[in-house]
């Protein structure tokens, strides 16, 4: 039996090449082998404040996206968040076994708090919600960057929390960290994240950037001291960022890559490396031109993915309604 997948990706701002390495990619490759759920998590977006036609957008781009880069229809059930209502609630049921100190402790609400001149409930609760996505389906393996790792840890600890109040209901589930491109850092600044939320858009390389854009944005990414092309993560985390891109992107060990530009210049590297974007992000754009032209066939993927995913969170969640006395 195929094990089962989910992810999702908040529609909170444009989609970048760390969305892609770090979820997309791994999804199109884990789909052959897994029965895999990829949501677009709108009711996550909605944690900040977010303008509703520029949000209603996002949510429709990014489902193209996905499918752009690969994601089957036929082979996985793509739908949005917010049109499965069972999201909602079961995470407000684990809400109520959700421990206030867990959720203080979550690095990322710390970190989102720092920046929001008011914060609500919804941006503290939002990790109770994504352990409902995941635990609605089943699943047995959330593909996920390593600064979701503390989440899918709430997620295993609520599940065995539930699973020994009320009996076994939730199978736990394990998270899946690619060891090379989990974390991509930003162009302008190799010590941060790169981030679809950053205040500048030299932070990251658009999956929709024109050819012109990306190769504007590679020539003036910033490097390290000196000249040598070497991979150093920790004396040269700029360069050593850049070669884990192309590394990724050319399918190839950044020791290869450090090879095949030993005693180049960073010009004639950076050269390549925006060559190779352009390359390589080309069918994905021009598929998602394809997509956008029709957007009645995309209503209609999201429509059937949103069917197959009710009919399996329908079972879970009534499994749980029983489990703790609701009346059916």
């Amino acid at each position: 039996m195929k094990k089962i997948l989910f992810s999702g990706i908040q529609p909170s701002g444009i989609l970048h090449i760390g969305n892609y390495l770090g979820a997309i990619r791994q999804w199109v490759a884990l789909q052959r082998d897994c029965q895999s759920f990829f949501c677009v998590v709108d009711e996550h977006a909605i944690t900040v404040p977010q303008e509703p036609k520029e949000l209603r957008a996002n949510i429709l781009r990014n489902a193209m996206l996905y499918i752009a880069a690969g994601i089957d229809p036929k082979k996985s059930v793509i739908f949005i968040q917010s049109h499965v209502p069972a999201h909602a609630e079961l995470g407000w049921i684990l809400n109520t076994i959700t421990p206030l100190g867990d959720l203080e402790r979550m690095t990322q609400f710390k970190d989102k708090k720092e920046k929001q001149s008011e914060v609500y409930a919804g941006l503290f609760n939002y990790p109770v919600l994504m352990a409902a996505d995941i635990l609605l389906y089943q699943t047995d393996v959330v593909p996920v960057g390593e600064d979701q790792q503390q989440h899918i840890e709430l997620t295993r600890s609520l599940a065995k929390r539930f699973n020994n109040k009320y009996g076994k209901t939730f199978k736990i589930p394990a998270g899946f960290i690619p060891e090379d491109t989990a974390r991509i850092m930003g162009l302008d600044d190799a010590t941060k994240k790169m981030s679809k939320s950053a205040s500048s858009a030299n932070n990251y390389i658009a999956l929709l950037d024109t050819p012109d854009e990306i190769l504007r944005k590679i020539k003036i990414a910033v490097t390290d001291s000196g000249k040598e092309i070497a991979y150093d993560a920790e004396e040269k985390p700029a360069i050593a960022n850049l070669m884990r891109i192309f590394g990724a992107f050319a399918d190839i060990s950044t020791q290869d890559v450090e090879d095949r530009y030993r005693g180049k210049t960073y010009a004639d590297f950076k050269r390549d490396l925006g060559d190779l974007l352009v390359e390589k992000l080309s069918p994905l754009q021009t598929r998602y031109r394809e997509l956008s032209t029709d957007p009645d066939s995309v209503m209609k993927i999201l429509r059937d993915g949103a069917g197959r995913a009710h009919e399996v969170a329908a079972k879970t969640l009534q499994n749980v309604h029983e489990k703790i006395g609701f009346v059916r």
